[in-house]
């Protein structure tokens, strides 16, 4: 296996230092041959939107000595050299607002002046892209094309800055409009970032922009398959699955149940996050949540708290795709941003309602978000089940696990509880995860929904969960939990898996706040 380029984002520096790249010039053809003049693309964070930012650069600048043996240079493509405009966002600290972003495009034009031995002019950002459109076109003859990578970095680093945000939102607003006012001197535009502001903000004025976001052509665009992974890390592949006493199919399931996953359309295609899966194979073939560790969503673990969401509801969550068009500090939602993020992502689509549904693309993002916010949410001791839940569950010694998860409970400090039973639910389907259990929340079946269902290599537990408040006079037992088990036969579609099957029952009291009792038949 070639080197593999991790935290290399120039193209050229990747093919000439004999790097690997994941050839994804035939989907690039297909963006530059049918998509719009001004196109934006939204993907999360690390997600190779800056390596396809340096590549477009080079097929403009009609460097086809570095495609020689790449699927482009077998198509129809026009090599004439164009000036390219790159601005990268990413860099810069905003916290100071205006004057921070005003000199991040200094910067950024500054350079490509220099490089085609120009003179920036202008008094303001929008001046100066204009002016340096129209005089490259006119020196060059050709039509420019503008590349921006990260534009909303100033605004997702301002979120808890209202006041900054909204300035550097208006004053975005203005410097984008320059790519409508400019048209006659452009080629063609390309536009990356996390999220998609929506339409009263940034991209108001630009109406020929063209979203490829959730085009089914452009899925995979960013991101490896596994077709992908599989042709062009199968060195690392071979070198570690006996490492990690696996056989070669065992492995490669394995490493697509914890990095593959994302899904950004209709197309049921599926990618690897590139970062998480290179640090994998530059780690010895490691398991560790690395695209997490990149990143802390402190910010949107405060907005689950704000907005009462919980674990279990974001697994399953059926949204509309006009859901992810509408973001705006003024309406802050919880769910877009967690999908544009790279938390939540696309489990399936139905076409008559015109709606996605999502959840937690895989094994590292389920488990690490789910530890992250346990302790963000309670930032106590850790009792043993962290070492010894599995292993219980795994045994089969349910009794033993329950009492631990009692423990657990108990030791949350008495003014975070909330008296409901999808707080319990939570907090439970949050341990399962933290483990990556194969857990799944309000599992629907042809005869209800299962409130939770916990897999592990040697069985399948069924948690039906009941809340005692001792004001009502209804009072649920053990057995009202198990009956609706049996009576909905929850646990049919897994007889014959060869795994052991638990019913169990489990009975939450208000007063107590915590696990009151719990009952399994087999």
């Amino acid at each position: 296996m070639k080197r593999l380029p991790l935290g290399i984002q120039t193209y050229q520096r990747i093919i000439e230092d004999n790097y690997l790249y994941v050839d994804k010039t035939a989907v690039i053809h297909e963006l530059l041959t049918t998509a719009g003049t001004v196109v934006f693309l939204s993907r999360p964070r690390r997600f190779g939107k800056s390596l396809l930012c340096s590549t477009l650069a080079s097929i403009f600048e009609g460097k086809r000595e570095l495609f020689a043996n790449l699927a482009i240079n077998q198509l129809a493509w026009q090599w004439d050299a164009h000036p390219v405009v790159r601005i990268d966002f990413n860099a810069k600290n905003y916290a100071t607002g205006i004057p921070a972003l005003a000199s991040c495009i200094k910067t950024s034009l500054g350079s490509v002046a220099r490089k085609y031995e120009l003179t920036l002019r202008g008094d303001d950002a929008s001046a100066k892209l204009s002016n340096l459109i129209e005089d490259l076109y006119y020196k060059y003859q050709q039509k420019v094309v503008v590349i921006i990578d990260e534009y909303d970095k100033p605004l997702l680093s301002t979120l808890d800055a209202p006041d900054t945000h909204i300035q550097l939102r208006d004053e975005l607003k203005g410097f984008f409009g320059v790519l409508k006012s400019s048209d006659a001197y452009l080629k063609f535009s390309f536009i990356t970032g996390v999220t998609r502001f929506s339409k009263v903000s940034i991209f108001s004025d630009l109406n020929q922009l063209d979203d490829i976001s959730f085009n089914p052509k452009y899925s995979d665009i960013c991101g490896i398959t596994q077709d992908e992974l599989e042709r062009d890390f199968a060195s690392g592949i071979d070198e570690f699955a006996p490492i990690n006493s696996l056989s070669t199919d065992e492995y490669i399931d394995k490493l697509r149940q914890v990095y593959n996953g994302y899904r950004f359309s209709k197309n049921e295609i599926t990618v690897y996050n590139p970062f998480g899966i290179i640090n994998h194979f530059i780690n010895g073939g490691e398991f560790r949540p690395f695209w997490f560790e990149s990143g802390t969503p402190t910010f949107l673990y405060k907005l689950m708290q704000k907005q009462d969401f919980q674990i279990p509801d974001l697994e399953g969550i059926e949204v509309f795709v006009s859901d992810f068009t509408n973001f705006d500090i003024e309406g802050m939602q919880l769910v877009p941003l967690l999908y544009q993020s790279g938390y939540l992502t696309i489990k399936d689509y139905d076409g008559d309602d015109n709606t996605f549904k999502l959840g937690f693309p895989n094994e590292e993002v389920s488990s690490a978000f789910s530890t992250q916010l346990l302790k963000f949410l309670f930032p106590i001791t850790a009792p043993p089940f962290y070492t010894k839940l599995p292993s219980l569950l795994n045994k089969g010694k349910l009794n033993e696990a329950m009492q631990l998860l009692k423990e657990f409970l108990a030791a949350i400090p008495y003014d975070v509880h909330d008296d409901t039973e999808r707080y319990y639910h939570s907090m439970l389907d949050l341990i399962f995860r933290i483990f990556g259990m194969n857990t799944r929340s309000e599992v629907r079946t042809a005869a209800g929904r299962i409130d939770t269902l916990v897999e592990t290599k040697k069985n399948v537990y069924c948690f039906e969960f009941k809340l005692n408040k001792h004001d009502n006079l209804k009072q649920y037992t053990t057995k009202d939990a198990l009956a609706q088990i049996d009576t909905k036969e929850y646990l049919t579609p897994w007889t014959g898996s060869g795994k052991q099957l638990f019913k169990v029952g489990v009975i939450f009291d208000s007063d107590k706040r915590n696990i009151d009792k719990w009952e399994f038949n087999l």
